[in-house]
């Protein structure tokens, strides 16, 4: 798990911008650094060793029209044979970020080939994968990754993000060239494009709690779509994109619920076993819930020495004594980490900034990775992906009914009134289609408050025409609220602390075949993960089965209530973006003085964290 960034421009340019561009994803990579510059290789100051043995450091007034960087986390082959970037015989450059699970696998077949290998690395693995079978190498890697390749002979760069979006890759191309990096705000210290607001982003993460790739909130800075390569030609200044991969569709499956269970938890297993390797130790992170409960207890049959930790916080008994009982019963070592109000307060607007868009929470990841930071722990064993894979998403218990009751949508034009309540009941009768389903259930601002907070017109957003049925739904969950939201702010979580978040649920073969399973066995619109609760039952307690799903979250609303000083910052931060005139103030205002429940605060912290966006990324 790494961090890079790079660029090819036009003119010639100082090594001092791509030092500035890897100095801001120092976070993501505290163990090596290395850069290829003017078709050399270069060490830094927090190079290994080693690199520093064999490179000179890359000179602040050195030049060149090409570079790389690159920050490391070590994980896998610890040595110095495992530095990026990577150089291949052949002169091609790699910088890889992410896992391969399957990269033994790969190897294999690689040295069947005579290809000859000088580290244990999965980064290598890919370079001399492409060198054989050129992008197609892309499909047979199973994991998460985004990486950029320099193809010297062709005179091409090859950038590519995993077929779920797990590992970001964000670019801009202007009349300078070409830039990128794993996060925005290394792009922004290249200083050769100017921050602008993108409103259409805005809007997006607004309604959807994040920017829906390839948008993001900064005009011209796009995001690397999941399943999607792109070739640029440094002669042509050329892009050509191609979508590798799409989740496979099937209309019918003779896939019995017995045929399910078993081969369903079988690759489980499978995956759980090939994510445990590790040369550094791994830990799993177990919220008490049947999701990171049913890893946690596979993960301890295959490797006896793993440990497990929770966090803790008012109001969340349920889930600390759930995995309580799991690691007492299945001999688990554990550790429940306390955290509280101040806790979050202290680094509170560092936090915020951190995600380089606005947000509807405080988000409870950064103190999970920073426990482990704590620990010496560097690789998580988390259980996301089970909700978008399973069917666990509360607001998707109402999705038959809507598809009954959206005959009557012209109801709405009936009910009169214009109290908060009536408006969620016309805005419920007003979703047309499963994309407004899907939206309403996000936890964002709904349309309506939309209109009522900007001064200009919205977009319209999410207009494209999609069955009405659980599989589309399943494939917006998957591309939107999975790579978009959650694997984002894993990933940002993760690596502000310098960790790496594994995801058992989430490898191809298990992402495929859960695919074709029929919808009645996935989904039956009664019990969330019907099917994953009946292979939980074989390993979790039943306490764990019937608690009520509340969330990875922390208790935002209760603290907004009891701590003058979380009231004091939303109050001075609404001030400050009531001064830019941006939005409509008096709307600000109302919902400022309306906030009686958690949706209501919600959508008041969504512009308090815009306020510390502006503050951060454009004052």
């Amino acid at each position: 798990m790494c961090g890079f960034c790079g660029f090819h421009s036009k003119e010639i340019l100082p090594s001092e911008i791509i030092l500035k561009m890897n100095e801001a994803i120092k976070h993501r990579g505290p163990d090596d650094e290395g850069y290829f510059f003017d078709g050399r290789s270069f060490a830094g100051e927090d190079s290994m060793p080693e690199i520093k043995a064999t490179q000179t450091p890359l000179a602040v007034n050195a030049q060149s029209t090409l570079a790389f960087g690159f920050r490391r986390l070590s994980i896998i082959d610890l040595s110095e044979k495992g530095h990026q970037p990577m150089i291949s015989e052949n002169e091609n450059v790699i910088t890889f970020n992410g896992e391969i699970y399957n990269y033994k696998e790969i190897r294999a077949e690689l040295e069947v080939l005579g290809v000859d290998f000088f580290s244990n690395s999965d980064t290598e693995v890919i370079l001399k994968g492409y060198e054989v079978w050129g992008t197609d190498v892309i499909e047979k890697l199973d994991g998460m990754f985004s990486f950029c390749l320099f193809d010297k002979s062709n005179n091409k760069i090859i950038f590519a993000r995993d077929r779920v979006g797990l590992k970001p890759l964000f670019y801009f191309r202007n009349e300078n060239g070409l830039f990128w990096a794993s996060e925005i705000k290394s792009l922004l210290k290249s200083g050769k494009i100017k921050p602008e607001i993108n409103w259409e982003g805005v809007q997006s993460n607004f309604i959807y709690q994040t920017t829906i790739s390839p948008q993001t909130c900064f005009t011209q800075i796009y995001s690397l779509e999941p399943g999607t390569f792109t070739v640029y030609d440094l002669d042509t200044e050329k892009f050509s994109f191609d979508k590798y991969y799409q989740i496979p569709v099937k209309t019918k499956s003779t896939i019995t619920e017995k045929e399910a269970i078993e081969n369903v938890e079988k690759l489980i297993k499978k995956n759980v076993r090939q994510q445990l390797f590790a040369d550094v130790p791994v830990v799993s992170m177990m919220s008490g819930g049947i999701d990171s409960t049913l890893v946690t207890i596979l993960a301890k049959q295959k490797q006896d020495s793993l440990k497990a930790f929770t966090l803790s916080y008012h109001n969340a008994n349920d889930e600390v004594s759930n995995a309580e009982l799991t690691a007492k019963e299945n001999g688990i070592k554990h550790c429940v980490e306390h955290i509280n109000a101040d806790d979050i307060i202290k680094n509170l607007k560092e936090n915020i900034a951190h995600f380089e868009e606005p947000y509807v929470a405080i988000e409870s990841l950064l103190n999970a990775t920073e426990f482990c930071k704590n620990n010496g722990y560097k690789v998580v064993f988390s259980g996301n992906g089970a909700d978008e894979l399973f069917g666990g998403y509360m607001h998707l218990m109402k999705f038959k009914t809507w598809t009954k009751i959206r005959r009557f949508r012209l109801l709405r034009y009936f009910i009169k009134g214009n109290s908060h309540k009536t408006k969620k009941i016309r805005n419920y009768l007003s979703l047309k289609n499963l994309q407004d389903f899907f939206r309403n259930g996000q936890g964002g601002m709904k349309p309506f408050e939309i209109e009522e907070l900007f001064l200009h017109k919205p977009s319209e957003i999410g207009s494209e025409k999609i069955d009405t049925n659980y599989q589309s739904y399943f494939l917006e969950d998957m591309y939107r609220s999975l790579a978009s939201h959650h694997a984002y702010r894993d990933d940002l979580s993760a690596m502000k602390n310098s960790v790496e978040f594994r995801y058992p649920y989430l490898s191809n073969d298990l992402i495929e075949y859960v695919a074709q399973i029929p919808e009645d066995i996935r989904f039956n619109g009664k019990i969330n993960k019907p099917l994953l609760r009946k292979i939980a039952e074989k390993y979790v307690p039943a306490q764990v089965l019937v608690m009520k799903k509340k969330g990875f979250t922390f208790p935002f609303f209760q603290w907004y209530q009891e701590d003058q000083r979380l009231r004091n910052f939303i109050k001075e931060h609404l001030e400050s973006l009531k001064k830019r005139k941006i939005f409509n103030n008096s709307t600000i205002e109302k919902w400022q003085n309306s906030i009686h429940k958690p949706e209501d605060l919600n959508k008041i912290w969504q512009l308090v964290t815009f306020e510390v966006w502006q503050q951060t990324y454009f004052d």
